[in-house]
């Protein structure tokens, strides 16, 4: 039996504060809520993000000639408990993926470290090996290159070997456990979150007459392994796969009142967009054409196209895709819009945008 509630205030769109966004800071605000759903939404998100994304890290460190922390290495001015603490600031970045087989294993970054006299002479007698010295090409990107390691007073030829692992939270070295340990590995301490900070504040908002609705304001701080954007949408993805174990005891479905009159009002605004010609958005020519070449005529029929699918009509790239994505985002619209609650759908956009512009010249009449 499906049981009908009443209309729930959700907001329809997620605001970036673009005055203050960097690469690793964002702000972003979410209105309307109803009243308490800002503190419901906004805790979990933060709890989320600050203890549950992942990325990589180092997990271990060989150096040859080294067989254990608790020592100087020749030629190098700090000892292997301060080599220790640097690598712990390291910072790498990489999504695995679904395609890549093995992704998710710990990756063994083996570099042969050649420090020659010239190389001292250059830098006044001592030469600061960097993260970047240490990784070089491989299939992490380094957030910070140039962080300090360790400085080498004379000349020296060394293996340096670095075990990189993805996990999530903080992992001390005891907890790490890996079969194939060598004698002389290093097991260290790894930091795998990659959000150092979220706040979230709780402000009123107004809706028609009505001001005691919520506005949620999320500021997200990361370290740049990933973007405030992306530990957004998976702390949102994470959230939803936690609640979606909860919909097994489901009694009755839920329908909600969406409020007739205002939905009816919604949907000639949106149609009013709709309808418009894709030559009356002033897209580049080159953008115009590709639309044109894939028989689409309106934007109705554009936003209920996924961006997926965007991409393999023939001469669509990247550029192309980014400039329609801004321009709609300018309407209010986006790509791969769900319109079913206003009864439109891929199958019958052109019906719809024709029986509206018929109704409309009927009443021009």
């Amino acid at each position: 039996m499906a049981v009908k509630f009443g209309k729930f205030e959700l907001p329809t769109k997620i605001k970036i504060d673009e005055s203050s966004r960097s690469s690793t800071f964002a702000r972003f605000v979410a209105e309307a809520f109803e009243k308490g759903f800002g503190h419901t939404v906004g805790n979990a998100l933060r709890r989320i993000m600050l203890g549950s994304l992942e990325a990589p890290a180092i997990v271990s460190v060989r150096i040859e000639g080294v067989p254990h922390e608790y020592m100087a290495v020749d030629g190098v001015i700090e000892d292997m408990t301060h080599i220790v603490l640097n690598l712990k600031n390291a910072l790498l970045r990489k999504l695995p993926s679904d395609d890549e087989i093995g992704s998710r294993e710990p990756k063994v970054i083996s570099r042969m470290l050649d420090i020659t006299q010239d190389m001292l002479d250059k830098n006044n007698g001592q030469y600061v090996v960097t993260l970047k010295d240490l990784i070089g090409a491989s299939d992490f990107d380094i957030v910070n290159p140039t962080l300090a390691i360790f400085t080498v007073t004379k000349p020296t030829t060394r293996k340096v070997d670095l075990k990189v692992a993805i996990g999530r939270g903080y992992v001390s070295s005891e907890r790490h456990d890996y079969p194939d340990k060598a004698v002389d590995e290093i097991i260290i301490d790894s930091a795998f979150s990659p959000v150092r900070l979220v706040n979230y504040y709780v402000e009123n908002t107004r809706v028609g007459q009505d001001t005691d609705f919520d506005k949620l304001i999320l500021e997200i701080t990361t370290d740049g392994r990933v973007s405030p954007e992306e530990a957004l949408s998976f702390a949102t993805q994470i959230g939803v796969l936690h609640l979606q174990v909860f919909d097994q005891i489901k009694l009755h479905s839920l329908t909600f009142d969406e409020g007739e009159g205002e939905l009816s009002t919604d949907r000639d605004a949106l149609l009013q967009k709709l309808v418009l010609k894709i030559n009356e958005i002033e897209l580049s020519v080159r953008s115009t054409n590709c639309l044109s070449g894939a028989n689409i005529e309106t934007i109705g029929e554009l936003v209920v196209m996924p961006e997926s699918e965007m991409l393999k009509f023939r001469n669509f790239g990247k550029k192309s895709l980014n400039e329609i994505k801004l321009k709609l985002e300018e309407m209010g619209l986006s790509l791969g819009m769900d319109l079913t609650k206003m009864g439109i759908t891929r199958d019958n956009v052109r019906d719809i945008i024709t029986e509206y512009q018929s109704q409309r010249a009927g009443i021009q009449l």
